[in-house]
């Protein structure tokens, strides 16, 4: 993706971050609600054959994504898994940081 495409669509998706080539997002959740969040999204990592980085603490969880197979490049199947990663965390009511 070129960086103007990187800066759209990171716009679409308040509250993601972009570190280099990386695109992440914190939520807030009981620990066991977090650890139960990285099994869903795991499983539509899957399910999309995309997976993210999971990072689990003290009642937080921390998801990074890059296109691996693109060199840790930044592509559009890490956005396309980050709106994922919004949908489930707010069905499972993780409050964004």
């Amino acid at each position: 993706m070129s960086e103007e495409q990187v800066v759209a669509r990171l716009a679409e998706l308040p509250g993601w971050e972009r570190e280099g080539q990386v695109i992440a997002r914190t939520f807030k959740h009981t620990y066991h609600e977090c650890v139960h969040l990285a099994v869903y999204v795991a499983a539509k990592a899957r399910e999309v054959g995309h997976h993210p980085d999971i990072h689990i603490t003290w009642q937080r969880i921390r998801f990074a994504i890059t296109t691996h197979d693109a060199g840790n490049r930044l592509t559009a199947k890490d956005f396309e898994l980050a709106r994922h990663i919004d949908a489930i965390a707010t069905g499972h009511g993780a409050e964004a940081i």
